[in-house]
């Protein structure tokens, strides 16, 4: 369902400027996402002749069952921005376009299903095959090590439970088990911090490996999870803070808006 306009000084004028913006500012919004479920926007401008200078009081945008570059899916997402000066020509067009980049509060919500479906996404994948650092050559005889089947378990206190296989040339799927605190640098990079083996489920032949190699996967996480890998076309995502809600991961931080898909 789609917010619109209050305060209209004209009857006429209001339904065309509230079907005109929600119209082409949802289409806008939902050519960010490889798929969308309910996308609701809001458009505040009082009064409502602000709208012929291009002016709008806020913007706000609620988004569910989002993918993101085919294989990511969102939960939830939803930002709002302050004042917005837009230009009124490409509105007539059909297009939203911005007079100058705008920034909004912005939170995001994905499920622990959807972070283990993540891992088999190609992005994902290739950062964990054929892996050739110099810790795991040591390990395999110079063979590059390929991780799979791997699945995180979201705990309390921004932990997190990480398990996966992986093959060594004369040891097949060889356990890596351990946890993590989840944490942001540089308000871009998720961390997996203080990662601590898990030796309880790891059989006892297995243990020595099992530990060099949790420790090496550790670091191949690390250098994964980086927001500017994913951003949306024109939007520049930035975390303030995360959260493990039971089964979800909440991200609060805000949004660099440039231009809408399709409008530079």
């Amino acid at each position: 369902m789609l917010g619109g306009f209050t305060g209209l000084a004209n009857k006429s004028t209001g339904d065309w400027g509230e079907k005109m913006l929600n119209t082409v500012a949802s289409q806008s919004i939902r050519h960010l996402f490889s798929k969308s479920g309910d996308v609701a926007v809001a458009v505040r401008c009082n009064p409502s002749s602000k709208l012929l200078q291009g002016s709008i009081d806020s913007f706000k945008m609620n988004g569910r069952d989002l993918v993101i570059r085919r294989d990511f899916q969102v939960k939830e997402m939803s930002f709002e921005t302050d004042a917005v000066a837009i230009d009124v020509s490409a509105l007539m067009g059909g297009k939203l376009r911005l007079r100058q980049p705008t920034q909004a509060v912005a939170k995001v919500i994905l499920t622990e299903e959807a972070i283990n479906a993540a891992f088999d996404a190609e992005l994902v994948r290739k950062k964990l095959e054929d892996v050739e650092s110099e810790a795991l050559l040591n390990l395999s005889g110079g063979e590059p090590v390929s991780f799979k089947r791997v699945e995180v378990q979201l705990l309390q206190d921004n932990k997190v439970k990480i398990f996966a296989l992986t093959d060594l040339p004369n040891q097949n799927d060889v356990p890596i088990r351990l946890t993590a605190t989840l944490a942001v640098e540089k308000r871009r990079r998720i961390l997996f911090s203080d990662p601590v083996f898990e030796p309880e489920e790891v059989d006892e032949s297995y243990l020595y490996l099992s530990k060099l190699l949790t420790e090496t996967f550790a670091g191949i996480l690390n250098e994964m999870v980086d927001l500017d890998r994913f951003d949306l076309d024109g939007v520049m995502m930035r975390i303030n803070r995360l959260e493990t809600q039971g089964k979800e991961l909440v991200f609060s931080g805000y949004a660099q808006i440039d231009h809408f898909p399709g409008v530079g």
